[in-house]
């Protein structure tokens, strides 16, 4: 174990989160309570605008929930403080990108991990399963996502066996965006993360609420509360310094300049 088993890095407005706990990144209940505490800080920081997820070494972004520390006694619904399981799949608010760059294996929890980013990039090594039906508890976060991302049957056989599929699959069925070379994934993410950054966060913000939001309501309904400004990031939007901006950059040919306010 290392003593930091969340690293962080800032770059500009693009925070770089790096799971590092060998020998394979597993997250116990401490070391989930500090990702939420890494991805609460993102959050709020009004600085960062982009998050990039991955994991130390070559092998694994993250297997999941630490099966040693579960034969220790640590309990399925132990305390895996403000964002849940990982700090970012229950994160309330989280209104900012982010791109999770799986660097290895990705199964049970660390799969779910990377569904709870906006954008997963893959090393072309990457491997993922959701292999919780062998050891007889349930991938509860997968269960929920996994059939809204790709086909139901397809989800259903994967939640169902357990199987492993590569990197060539999981973009085939859209679970991830882009496949890079291992050597080359981190810049690729980076480049990603500096081109949203230079974008207007005040509107990526309302872009994540509703889609968050739209997912459980009717598409007029969303849409009334468009409209209404009933959704907190839209009426912020609306009312900003940047709606502005962009209008009067694009009346005069030149480039907006984004405040976030």
């Amino acid at each position: 174990m290392t003593d930091t088993p969340v690293r962080t890095e800032r770059r500009g407005a693009v925070l770089e989160v790096t799971l590092d706990r060998p020998r394979a990144n597993a997250i116990d209940a401490a070391t989930s309570r500090i990702m939420g505490d890494v991805f609460q800080d993102f959050r709020d920081d009004p600085d960062l605008r982009v998050a990039i997820l991955s994991g130390a070494g070559e092998k694994f972004f993250c297997p999941g929930w630490d099966l040693k520390a579960a034969a220790g006694g640590e309990a399925a619904d132990s305390d895996y403080g403000v964002g849940g399981f990982g700090g970012l799949q229950e994160m309330r608010a989280m209104h900012k990108p982010v791109i999770a760059a799986v660097n290895g294996i990705a199964c049970g929890g660390g799969l779910e991990l990377a569904l709870s980013a906006d954008i997963i990039l893959a090393a072309d090594h990457a491997r993922f399963a959701l292999p919780e039906i062998r050891s007889g508890t349930v991938a509860d976060a997968a269960s929920v996502k996994l059939p809204k991302r790709i086909p139901y049957h397809i989800a259903m056989e994967l939640l169902l066996t357990g199987r492993w599929f590569d990197a060539d699959e999981a973009k085939g069925w859209g679970l991830v965006n882009h496949i890079h070379p291992a050597d080359g994934l981190m810049d690729e993410a980076r480049a990603m993360a500096d081109t949203i950054a230079a974008g207007p966060p005040l509107v990526y913000a309302a872009i994540k609420e509703i889609v968050r939001e739209a997912e459980a309501m009717r598409f007029q309904d969303v849409m009334n509360r468009i409209t209404r400004r009933q959704f907190e990031t839209v009426d912020v939007l609306y009312a900003s310094e940047d709606q502005a901006e962009g209008a009067r950059a694009f009346a005069e040919n030149r480039d907006p300049v984004w405040k976030g306010r």
